[in-house]
């Protein structure tokens, strides 16, 4: 199933950081792990309807790795995976 994001929303899947390990034997249950911020887009919308009928232009792209705020958007999972459907001005910058 493909997910096709509207208006100004746009499909991100969490890009996972990677885990250091340090000289502790802790281990910190996933459910105790704080979400990633950063992500890649994988879809956009065609832009917010303005007043005069045009839509405005999305600045990000499929590709693009983004970061946005911590509780930004809506959590979905499709086919097993999990992505996040979030609007273009709940993203902060993209990471270059």
């Amino acid at each position: 199933m493909d997910i096709r994001p509207l208006h100004d929303h746009v499909l991100v899947k969490r890009i996972e950081e990677a885990e250091t390990v340090s000289g502790s034997c802790i281990i910190v249950p996933d459910t105790a792990k704080e979400k990633p911020q950063q992500g890649e887009v994988v879809a956009v919308g065609n832009g917010k309807l303005l007043s005069n009928g045009e839509r405005s232009v999305i600045d990000v792209k499929p590709g693009m790795r983004i970061l946005f705020t911590k509780y930004a958007g809506s959590d979905i999972k499709s086919a097993g995976e999990e992505y996040l459907v979030l609007r273009e001005d709940e993203i902060l910058g993209v990471l270059e």
